[in-house]
Order: C-alpha cells, then sequence, then structure tokens
C-alpha cells in the first residue's frame, strides 16, 4: 500500500471530543470546506468514531485486522467490493470485515460515520 501522504485526503486522527461533550456533527460537516475528510470525533472503548465528508473515489484497500462500519447521515455513499457494490442511502449502514478489499466512493457531497479500532489506518494495510 502507498503511504497517507499520497493520497489527497484530510485525515486528523486526534480525538477531538472527550466524554460528556456535545459533538454537533451537522455543524462540523457543514463547516468542512474539503472533498474528502475524515475526523476522529471521539473514543467508545477500544473504537473510535469518525465524522466522513467526502465526495469521488478513495483507493482500494483492505484492513487486515480490522473491521469497519460505514453509516450514511446524508448523500448517497458506495462501498465497491471484488464482484459487487454496496450503496448506502441515509441512515443505512454496514460492516466491512477484515480483510475484504474495498473502495468507498460517493458521487455527490456525502456525509457519513464510520466506527473502527483506534489502531487502525485509514488508508489500509
Amino acid at each position: 500500500m502507498s503511504e497517507p501522504k499520497d493520497f489527497p485526503y484530510v485525515t486528523r486522527l486526534n480525538v477531538q471530543f472527550q466524554p460528556l461533550e456535545l459533538i454537533d456533527e451537522g455543524a462540523l460537516s457543514a463547516a468542512c470546506p474539503h472533498q474528502w475528510f475524515n475526523q476522529t470525533l471521539c473514543e467508545v472503548n477500544e473504537s473510535v468514531v469518525r465524522v466522513g465528508v467526502v465526495e469521488g473515489e478513495y483507493h482500494w484497500h483492505k484492513h487486515d485486522h480490522d473491521d469497519e462500519f460505514f453509516y450514511c447521515v446524508e448523500g448517497l455513499f458506495h462501498i465497491d467490493l471484488e464482484g459487487r457494490t454496496i450503496t448506502l442511502q441515509p441512515r443505512q449502514g454496514t460492516v466491512i470485515p477484515k480483510g475484504v478489499m474495498h473502495r468507498p466512493r460517493a458521487p455527490q457531497r456525502t456525509v457519513i460515520l464510520m466506527v473502527e479500532t483506534k489502531a487502525i489506518v485509514p488508508t489500509g494495510s
């Protein structure tokens, strides 16, 4: 896999909110000027919740040791797999199991939430 710096994505792994702080996903997403943005919102046990504001294609990748949960908040989110595509509309989600090659993409500006382990490398293994 290529290094994260090789991809034109804005990925912020810092935890932006601590327990008991209000998280206003709508305000964060509305203020986002980036085409492919990923911000860690908070930690929950050994996992993190991230918001993504995305449009266009991510690269094909996999996570050898981590499952990934995607939830579409607004827009339309496709996850290409080898042989098929899962399409998420608002209020729909899915889990991509560890080791499965996938390519996320969004034909329009889309907001997603992701739940994954703290150790995951967003660009893949």
